[in-house]
C-alpha cells in the first residue's frame, strides 16, 4: 500500500469510527475502537461508560486500518501484552506518516516500547527529526530501520547532534546523513563516539566526507580498530603524513568498513577467517593490558600528587630533581 493509499485508508477509518465522548468534552479526540449506539446504552451505566472510554484495539478496528487478518492478530497480541493505553492514536500517527501496515508491524516487533508511547510523543519526535533535515522517504526509512529513535529522549538526540557538529566538526548536512545512515550512534557513549572520530581522523588519516560515505559510526570501535590494524600490520594500510601522502595506496574506507567480513578478508585483507579471528583476540588482549597500565599510571599519578601537596619547599625541589634530570636549585 502506497503512501497516498495509506493516508486515504486512514482518513476513511477516522470518519467511520466515533470519538470518545468524555475525551471530546475535554478538548481531546482519541479514537475509540468500538462504536457507541446511544439507543442501546444502559441509562444506569451512563456515568460509568463516560468515565471509562474504550482504549484497546480490536481485530475489526485493525482490519479497518488496512491490516490483514494475520497482521491484525499479531498487532492485537502485541498491544495486549504491552498494555499500551494509546495504541490506536499511535497507529494513526504512523499511518498518517505514510508507513504501511507491514512496516508498522515490523517497527512494533523490533521495538515493543512504541506500544507504550503517546501519539503526541511520536509526533514530537517526528517533527524534531524533520527539523534536523530528514525529509520524506529518508524519515520513514530511518524509523523503519531503527524504531528506537522514537523512544529515545529528544535531549539525547540533541546531545549527539551537537557533539558531531561542535567537537567532530561535521557539517549540518553531514550530521543529518550520519543520523540517517547510522542511527545506532544515538545510543553510543558520547566519549566513544568522539574517540572513534579521532581514531579515523588522526590514526587512519580519513577526512569527514569519506567517514560519512563509509558509514563509520555503524561499526563499534573494536571492530574499526581490528579491521584497520589488521591491514596495517599486513602492510596494506599506512597512516598518511602531514601532507596526506603515503608510500602505498590505501584502500578506500568504504571498502574496509561497508562490506561483510567475508568480502573484507577475500578482497581487501587477502587473509583467512582464522588469521583474522586470532588477530582480533590478540588485539582484545592488548587492549586489556593497555587498560590496566593506564589505570596503574593514573593511580600512581594521584599518589604522587598527594605526596607533592604534603611536602615543603625543599621537598618539592627534591621531587622535581628526581623526575627531571639535570635540574639545579635556584641560587639564593
Amino acid at each position: 500500500m502506497g503512501t497516498h493509499a495509506c493516508r486515504k485508508q486512514m482518513v476513511q477509518w477516522m470518519w467511520r469510527w466515533s470519538f470518545c465522548p468524555v475525551a471530546a468534552s475535554r478538548g481531546h479526540m482519541p479514537f475509540c475502537t468500538t462504536q457507541q449506539e446511544p439507543h442501546q446504552a444502559n441509562p444506569s451505566r451512563t456515568g460509568q461508560v463516560a468515565h471509562s472510554p474504550v482504549t484497546q484495539l480490536t481485530l475489526s478496528s485493525l482490519l479497518e486500518m488496512g491490516f490483514s487478518e494475520t497482521q491484525a492478530e499479531k498487532m492485537h497480541e502485541g498491544a495486549v501484552k504491552s498494555r499500551g493505553k494509546h495504541v490506536p492514536s499511535v497507529l494513526t500517527a504512523l499511518l498518517l506518516l505514510g508507513l504501511n501496515p507491514s512496516s508498522i508491524l515490523k517497527i512494533m516487533h523490533k521495538c515493543p516500547e512504541v506500544y507504550s508511547l503517546r501519539a503526541a510523543d511520536v509526533q514530537q519526535r517526528i517533527e524534531r527529526l524533520r527539523k534536523m533535515g530528514l525529509v520524506e522517504g529518508s524519515l520513514q526509512r530511518m524509523i523503519s530501520y531503527y524504531p528506537k529513535v522514537m523512544v529515545l529522549p529528544i535531549k539525547r538526540v540533541n546531545m549527539v547532534s551537537r557533539l558531531l557538529r561542535e567537537k567532530c566538526h561535521f557539517t549540518v548536512l553531514q550530521v543529518t546523513d550520519i543520523l540517517k545512515e547510522s542511527p545506532e550512534v544515538l545510543e553510543e557513549d558520547l566519549a566513544q563516539v568522539e574517540y572513534k572520530f579521532q581514531y579515523a581522523y588522526f590514526r587512519m588519516g580519513v577526512r569527514h566526507a569519506e567517514m560519512v560515505k563509509a558509514k563509520l559510526f555503524r561499526l563499534s570501535l573494536p571492530e574499526l580498530r581490528c579491521r584497520h590494524c589488521f591491514l596495517e600490520r599486513r602492510g596494506l594500510y599506512q597512516t598518511p603524513d602531514k601532507k596526506g601522502q603515503t608510500l602505498i595506496v590505501n584502500p578506500p574506507l568504504k571498502d574496509v568498513l561497508c562490506v561483510s567480513e567475508e568480502t573484507y578478508l577475500t578482497q581487501v585483507a587477502m587473509a583467512t577467517v582464522e588469521e583474522f579471528h586470532v588477530f582480533c583476540k590478540l588485539m582484545a588482549r592488548e587492549q586489556e593490558e593497555e587498560g590496566r597500565e593506564d589505570e596503574y599510571s593514573s593511580d600512581e599519578d594521584e599518589e604522587l600528587g598527594e605526596d607533592k601537596d604534603d611536602e615543603d619547599g625543599d621537598g618539592q625541589h627534591r621531587r622535581k630533581h628526581h623526575w627531571n634530570t639535570g635540574y639545579k636549585k635556584d641560587r639564593k
